[in-house]
């Protein structure tokens, strides 16, 4: 059977991602791999309040995947996910070949912008040199 890219879409449930975000997300790609799949892109989307309550939870995080597998493997896959208790729901669609790079390549630009907003920007040595030069000087 041929091998497709899919993109898949998982509500996570909030408080456990909360307290292990590697794991609970890091347990989406270690399945698809299991079952022969290949991480194209994989991060976190959003946390969000829900529409209404997904097995009394109220908000959930969205983690976008995008991977290749073999076309017969979803069903399995999807049966695996189903079971999992850190996943409320979850969507696959079939992405069209013509359009896989420009996905996954916006998916991991927007991750790529993401990570540094974490770490706070660092000044260049020149900047900290003169402003504590000023600094020094009395005016």
């Amino acid at each position: 059977m041929a091998i497709n890219v899919y993109e898949g879409l998982f509500i996570l449930d909030a408080s456990r991602y909360s307290r292990d975000a590697a794991g609970t997300a890091g347990r989406i790609d270690k399945l698809l791999k299991k079952h022969g799949g290949q991480i194209l892109a994989s991060r976190l989307w959003d946390e969000r309040r829900l529409a209404y309550p997904i097995n009394g939870q109220r908000k959930g995080v969205y983690w976008l995947t995008y991977f290749r597998l073999e076309g017969r493997q979803l069903a399995a896959v999807t049966e695996e996910y189903q079971r999992d208790d850190n996943i409320l729901r979850q969507l696959f669609l079939k992405v069209d070949p013509r359009i896989v790079d420009q996905l996954v390549r916006h998916a991991t630009q927007r991750e790529a912008r993401e990570k540094p907003a974490d770490t706070p920007p660092q000044e260049s040595p020149e900047k900290s040199t003169e402003s504590s030069s000023a600094a020094a000087t009395p005016a």
